[in-house]
């Protein structure tokens, strides 16, 4: 792999090659001594420090064509960004090309059609404010400033996964530049293969630059809350949830979050600050419904405080950025798990008593409903059983507590080892752990394996959780 010779800031080769660069691609482009230059390659992630070479911020998929074949010829380390928000920090690289994709944000909805196009440079904010408006909805993930493409592309769980599949299960077809700078359309019908893997096998087959999902109908008020409880009467609190949603509407979601309880009005002020269980609840029928379902689960134990009220499905969706604002240090690690027992159980409030921070939490999703109606090989996404995601959480500010909280995350990690199913969520694995990408894709790998070889043998697309080709 060569270095970019192109963007050296001194010398007369440095010239002679940016003017080449700027002759092949016309999209805007940012150079290290460029104005806003820091500002643009920053992360969400701030453990994640990048510096391209260069970064284009492509305005459509033909400045995105240019630069994907300019560097395919000069064998320059490419890499791709949408929303920024790698865990792993996936979304940048040192001293490599760039391809910024947040200019092509567009979404256009067809109301009649009930069919959305949304540019890789959207957020689920974007895609909410125009699909909302009509009462539709592209099912998609739980932060609003979360990027579509690598959500999309790696699987995409949520709120309304439950009743409307994963986002991937809503892909209908997909615009791909390929690793020699060709624009193809992916689709049931058209590139199957390719169609296939995009569904949850990241970004190492080309540059999507145009995704077309599936609507369905939702009113824009929905009924939604947060029930917090100490954490000592976490067992009972995830035995009693289990039990109230294996007879619930799809329509229900219920999640729970383990943390440090955040100084939010409805949580009494004695309580900021002491580890606490909250449960993450939405109804995505009638409010009257939601509310009564809702408040079932809030008299399953005596919480200390909970905030339950009809809202805007926009709203409920950017109800926890403000816990996953940009700048903060983070390390994640997940687990899937078929059940929570006693003993799973006790090691949750285990580490829910020790979090090294008041950031950290262990969040506990449930993937089930709708999202599980399918056979595990109709897309990479390889556990299609009803089971949670375990993520350990951890969330810092200050380099010098890397450590602690990078061993918190790990040794949750590992003491939930015993209850695994062994799979992984893909988005969730952290920097350096790119050898779990096997058990991302468990059965799923060997035919991944074939798509990129046959769609990228050179492997340009490799920033990313690459699948591994040999090379």
């Amino acid at each position: 792999m060569k270095t970019i010779e192109f963007i050296k800031l001194n010398g007369q080769k440095s010239l002679v090659d940016r003017l080449r660069l700027k002759t092949a691609i016309q999209a805007p482009m940012i150079f290290p001594e460029s104005a806003g230059y820091d500002q643009v390659r920053s992360l969400w992630n701030a453990m994640i420090d990048r510096k391209p070479a260069v970064i284009i911020q492509a305005e459509n998929a033909q400045d995105v064509a240019d630069a994907v074949r300019f560097a395919a010829e000069h064998e320059i380390l490419l890499a791709l960004r949408s929303g920024g928000h790698s865990i792993a920090g996936k979304s940048s690289c040192n001293d490599g090309m760039l391809i910024d994709l947040q200019k092509m944000n567009r979404v256009a909805v067809d109301v009649q059609a009930r069919t959305a196009k949304v540019g890789p440079g959207a957020t689920l904010a974007d895609i909410d404010a125009a699909t909302q408006k009509h009462g539709l909805l592209v099912p998609t993930g739980i932060n609003s400033t979360t990027g579509i493409a690598g959500l999309a592309l790696g699987g995409g769980f949520g709120w309304t996964s439950g009743k409307f599949g994963l986002t991937i299960d809503n892909l209908i077809a997909a615009q791909v530049v390929t690793a020699n700078g060709e624009r193809v359309n992916a689709s049931a019908d058209e590139n199957p293969d390719l169609f296939w893997a995009l569904r949850g096998g990241g970004g190492n087959f080309g540059v999507v630059t145009e995704f077309e999902f599936r609507l369905h109908e939702l009113n824009p008020e929905i009924c939604a809350g947060l029930i917090v409880y100490p954490i000592e009467q976490s067992h009972h609190v995830l035995d009693a949830r289990s039990e109230l949603m294996a007879d619930a509407s799809d329509d229900l979601s219920c999640w729970a979050v383990m943390r440090k309880a955040p100084p939010l009005p409805f949580i009494p002020e004695d309580w900021h600050g002491k580890p606490v269980i909250i449960l993450a609840a939405c109804y995505l029928g009638p409010v009257e419904a939601g509310k009564a379902a809702i408040q079932a689960l809030a008299a399953i134990g005596s919480p200390v405080g909970q905030m339950v009220s009809p809202m805007p499905f926009t709203g409920w969706q950017a109800i926890f950025d403000p816990f996953a604002e940009p700048g903060m240090r983070n390390y994640w690690k997940s687990q899937d798990v078929a059940d929570l027992g006693n003993d799973a159980i006790e090691l949750l409030i285990q580490a829910a008593n020790g979090m090294p921070s008041r950031h950290c939490e262990i969040f506990i999703g449930r993937i089930d409903g709708k999202a599980c109606c399918i056979d595990n090989t109709e897309t990479p996404w390889p556990n299609r059983t009803p089971h949670f995601v375990i993520n350990a959480h951890s969330r810092w500010a200050e380099a010098a507590n890397d450590s602690n909280a990078i061993s918190w995350a790990r040794a949750l990690h590992q003491a939930l080892e015993a209850f695994s199913m062994g799979s992984r969520y893909i988005n969730f694995i952290p920097e350096h752990d790119d050898s779990d990408v096997k058990n991302a894709y468990g059965s799923n790998y060997d035919r991944l394996i074939e798509i990129k070889n046959r769609w990228d043998p050179a492997n340009l697309f490799r920033v990313n959780f690459n699948l591994q080709t040999g090379r």
